[in-house]
């Protein structure tokens, strides 16, 4: 059974760095994973919000937040 991972991220060199080092490196036959620019995707904000994402980048795996370092607030790309 394959696992959902969302990284959430907003293009800050920050999580761009995380998503090279740590999205990239999850073994793609035991995680789906799913990468959402809030930059670019600003309707999946919500979905974010939901999902106990409060700064990015972050990456939910099976509904669990972990957040990566700091790049930038939830809030701040409202």
């Amino acid at each position: 059974m394959r696992h959902k991972a969302v990284f959430y991220h907003a293009g800050c060199p920050v999580c761009v760095e995380a998503e090279q080092q740590l999205a990239q490196a999850l073994d793609p036959a035991r995680y789906e994973v799913e990468i959402v620019h809030l930059g670019d995707a600003r309707g999946r904000l919500a979905d974010a919000e939901s999902a106990g994402v409060r700064s990015v980048p972050a990456l939910v795996i099976d509904g669990q937040p972990f957040h990566i370092n700091f790049g930038a607030a939830l809030a701040d790309l409202r």
